[in-house]
């Protein structure tokens, strides 16, 4: 329980009359956890006193666990209210998705059995004597790996559908080839294993080959590729778009340089003309470097 996440347990005795009812409330961290200890303690093993006729039931809603035990039937009413009342109780999450992979066909009733850990792993390969207990080391359960399995039977093919869920393709390739070596190291050879997206299906010890294939087949399976990023689509332009775009700038900035060139030569020759000497070209402000190489003296305003 403790692997699970068990956050706390609460214990209730009902009696009418003679007869007894104990209700075990179990109260977890998330529902994945909730889950693994619904697959456990729905395999109820009650000692029948004499002259009365038990009954177990385990309800699951998310997070909570309601484990029923009485010395007699309880009603089905009663069991309605019970399940509603865990209901409004839990968080609403919903079951592990890989739940939900194990196909119904041939399923052996209450076989079922979900882990998240080698502790609830080994415990169940126990229970069902499934040859999965050589996988318990290397299931790659420190990567947050989650296990399901169950067993399968059809007249006289049967075999155990082992899926393991990692979360991320390149951890599952990963683990893949550590169990590989481990079913082969275990001389498990009619064992098999494939993988798809993050999951690994390992149908082990199967009647025949032909019956693992269509129990591999049969799982509820299928990969997504979720893009959550905005996307855009890049295209090259036209070459003759391009070309006209250039050529177009090019006269844009010939015709900008030609009219700032007049404007700048205009408005110096409108100055000199309108304010000789006063705003360019003053003489007071010119100083002439003369060679001395003739005699005739220079007027700096043959310069301009």
């Amino acid at each position: 329980m403790q692997e699970a996440g068990l956050k706390g347990t609460d214990v209730r005795v009902y009696q009418n009359g003679a007869k007894k009812a104990y209700l075990t409330l179990f109260t977890f961290k998330d529902s994945s956890g909730a889950y693994e200890a619904f697959t456990v303690l729905s395999v109820h093993v009650i000692k029948a006193e004499p002259g009365t006729t038990p009954f177990a039931r385990t309800i699951y809603k998310s997070n909570r666990v309601l484990d029923i035990a009485s010395d007699s039937d309880v009603e089905p009413e009663a069991l309605n209210e019970a399940a509603k009342w865990v209901q409004s109780i839990s968080d609403g999450v919903a079951a592990p998705p890989i739940a939900d992979y194990l196909p119904g066909q041939d399923r052996v009733p209450s076989s079922d059995r979900y882990t998240l850990g080698p502790v609830g792993f080994g415990w169940a390969a126990e229970v069902d004597r499934a040859e999965s207990s050589v996988l318990k080391d290397v299931a790659g359960f420190e990567s947050h790996a989650e296990a399901m399995f169950a067993k399968y039977k059809r007249g006289k093919e049967e075999a155990t559908l082992l899926l393991i869920e990692y979360p991320t393709p390149q951890l599952a390739e990963l683990h893949l080839r550590h169990l590989q070596r481990a079913l082969a190291d275990a001389k498990l050879t009619t064992s098999s294993i494939e993988r798809k997206g993050s999951l690994l299906s390992v149908v082990l010890a199967p009647s025949s080959p032909e019956y693992a294939d269509k129990l591999r087949a049969s799982v509820n399976y299928e990969t997504q590729v979720t893009w959550n990023e905005p996307s855009s689509t890049a295209t090259d332009p036209p070459i003759t778009s391009t070309l006209v775009k250039i050529i177009i700038a090019t006269f844009v900035f010939m015709g900008v340089t030609l009219v700032l060139g007049i404007a700048f030569g205009g408005v110096r020759v409108i100055t000199k003309r309108l304010f000789p000497g006063k705003v360019f070209d003053r003489k007071d402000q010119i100083e002439v470097l003369q060679l001395g190489l003739s005699g005739k003296p220079i007027d700096p305003t043959d310069l301009y």
